[in-house]
């Protein structure tokens, strides 16, 4: 027997060797340069500064600014992709003709790559060109063109918009697991005892969707709070910081600044918040709700 559990180690080894390679290394990598001056012109040269990054990033006035757009941009997406997800996988339940094609084509922005949305969405909402404007106009629903990323007003709407097309076959396609696994038994006993549409809604499927909802909703807003595909290649945070997240402003500061010190402060800041959010999610949700 152990001679088994031993040859079953070896063969696990070189996998958890390279997943910690990839995962643990860059974040040990990440807090030591975090408490370095590292920049493009000392790269052979790093200087330890102690918590100087640190506090040149919590004494940044914009840093709360930044907070809180990150907060905004999290609820606001998050709420929306659930609920739109929720309701199409909801659809999606019953069979109909051109079933498989149209999940196809519903789920399909999954597969693009979250920068190449942005610039897709940036030529559509351009307030000069933009196709959205053309037609708002067309309908006479607008008497001149919107800026939807050039204009503070609309910016951090625009890119939630975004963010929410783009992450709804998410929870579609996951909460679409979840739904196709209740026993149609328990629908059926309902509709015996006379149960309605809402009421088979709150009493059946919400309930054993709950688990796979909460779980997916933990990584959906750690994914949303590392992603500055969408932002970046819309407004790169712009106009003047209205769109501007802790994410972005960290590729910022390595772009702009070319300081790689304070960008890795500021990445374990991100983790350290991630970390914290996640214990309190865990802990104050129901234990039996992660019971997949």
């Amino acid at each position: 027997m152990k001679t088994l559990k031993f040859w079953i180690f070896l063969m696990l080894l070189p996998t958890l060797v390279l997943i910690l390679f990839i995962n643990l290394y860059p974040l040990v990598r990440g807090g030591v340069i975090s408490f370095q001056r590292l920049t493009v012109f000392n790269l052979n040269r790093p200087r330890f500064v102690g918590l100087d990054n640190y506090r040149s990033v919590l004494g940044d006035p914009s840093f709360w600014n930044l907070l809180f757009n990150t907060i905004i941009w999290i609820a606001f997406s998050v709420f929306f992709q659930l609920l739109f997800g929720f309701i199409l996988a909801l659809l999606l339940t019953k069979p109909f003709r051109g079933r498989g094609l149209y999940m196809g084509l519903v789920f399909y922005p999954w597969a693009l790559s979250g920068f190449a949305i942005g610039l897709l969405w940036s030529w559509i909402l351009n307030g000069q060109f933009g196709i959205l404007n053309d037609i708002l106009m067309r309908l006479h629903l607008i008497n001149k063109p919107i800026s939807f990323l050039s204009d503070p007003k609309f910016a951090m709407f625009s890119v939630i918009a975004i963010n929410v097309w783009y992450g709804i076959p998410f929870f579609a396609i996951m909460l679409l697991a979840a739904l196709q696994s209740i026993p149609k038994e328990l629908y059926e006993a309902a509709q015996i005892d006379g149960a309605g549409v809402w009421s088979k809604l709150i009493r059946i499927t919400i309930p054993y969707v709950k688990p796979t909802i909460f779980s997916t909703v933990l990584l959906r807003i750690i994914w949303v709070m590392n992603f500055p595909d969408i932002i970046y290649g819309t407004t790169r945070g712009g106009p003047a910081g209205a769109t501007n997240i802790l994410s972005v402003q960290m590729i910022n500061i390595v772009y702009y600044q070319n300081n790689f010190g304070k960008a890795s402060a500021l990445g374990m800041i991100i983790t350290s918040i991630l970390l914290v959010f996640s214990i309190v999610y865990l802990t104050t949700t129901e234990k039996g709700a992660f019971e997949l």
